[in-house]
C-alpha cells in the first residue's frame, strides 16, 4: 500500500515516514503544495496524509483540487489546527478523516488502515478470494488456511492484484505502486518479472484457486479458476 505524506515540518515528516515504512507501507513525501501537485499528477496513492498549513498554500485548497479533478486517493488531514470549523471544512471538502496533532503514531497507523479498508475492501480487515485469504492487519496470506510464505514485495504485489481483481494491470502501474516513485530510475522491469514469477509459482504450488495471468505486451490480471 502506497502513502503520500504532505508535510513541511521536517521532523514530523521524517517521524511519520519512518514509522509507516516499518509498517510495510511504500511511502513518498512532499513538503509543499507545488511538490504535492507534481506527484499527485503523475502517481496514484492509496492514502494521502495532508497538512493544512503548508509554506506555499493551503492543504484545504489542494484537497478541493483533488476532488474537482476526481482523484479518488484516500485523504487524512493531519493538522495542528484542532477547531471544529477546520474539521468540518476538511470533511466537507471530501477528506476521509481528520487527525489533530499531536498524536500517537499507532493512532495514525490505525486511521490509515481504516481508510484503506473502507475504500478498497469494504471495511474488511480480511480478504478472501477462492481459497486465498489475506489478513491485512497481520500482513499474512494463506491458501486453505495454510500459510503462504511470501517476501514483502510478493505480498504487496498480491495485495495490489486483489484490490484490482479482474482488472488488467499494466507493468508500469504495478511497478510504480509497489516500488514507489524511484521506479523512474530503473532500467527495466526485470525485477518485476522475477517477483511475479516467484509469486505465481508459490500460488500454484499451494493449490491456489486464483491465477495471475500474463497479458502479452501489456501486463497482468488476477483471475479465479
Amino acid at each position: 500500500m502506497k502513502i503520500l505524506i504532505i508535510e513541511d515540518e521536517k521532523d514530523m515528516l521524517q517521524n511519520m515516514k519512518d514509522f509507516l515504512l516499518k509498517e510495510n507501507f511504500v511511502v513518498e513525501t512532499a513538503e509543499s503544495v507545488a511538490e504535492a501537485r507534481n506527484k499527485i499528477g503523475v502517481y496514484t496513492y492509496d492514502c494521502i496524509l495532508l497538512d493544512i498549513n503548508l509554506k506555499d498554500g493551503s492543504g484545504f485548497q489542494l484537497l478541493e483540487e483533488l476532488k474537482q479533478n476526481k482523484i479518488e486517493d484516500g485523504v487524512i488531514i493531519v493538522s495542528a489546527r484542532n477547531s471544529l470549523d477546520d474539521k468540518l471544512e476538511g470533511l466537507n471538502l471530501g477528506a476521509d478523516d481528520y487527525l489533530a496533532k499531536p498524536f500517537h503514531m499507532a493512532e495514525l497507523n490505525a486511521r490509515v488502515k481504516a481508510v484503506l479498508r473502507r475504500r478498497q475492501f469494504n471495511g474488511n480487515n480480511k480478504i478472501k478470494i477462492g481459497n486465498l485469504s489475506i489478513d491485512l492487519d497481520e500482513h499474512e496470506a494463506s491458501i486453505d488456511d495454510k500459510p503462504l510464505h511470501l517476501n514483502r514485495k510478493e505480498y504487496e504485489i498480491l495485495l495490489f492484484f486483489t484490490s484490482n481483481q479482474n482488472r488488467l494491470v499494466n507493468k508500469s502501474a504495478l511497478a510504480e505502486h509497489v516500488w514507489g516513485d524511484h521506479i523512474d530510475q530503473a532500467d527495466s522491469f526485470e525485477f518485476i518479472y522475477s517477483q511475479i514469477k516467484n509469486l505465481r509459482k508459490k500460488l500454484k504450488t499451494a493449490g491456489a484457486e486464483i491465477e495471475i495471468k500474463a497479458v502479452y505486451g501489456i501486463g497482468y490480471k488476477l483471475i479465479t479458476q
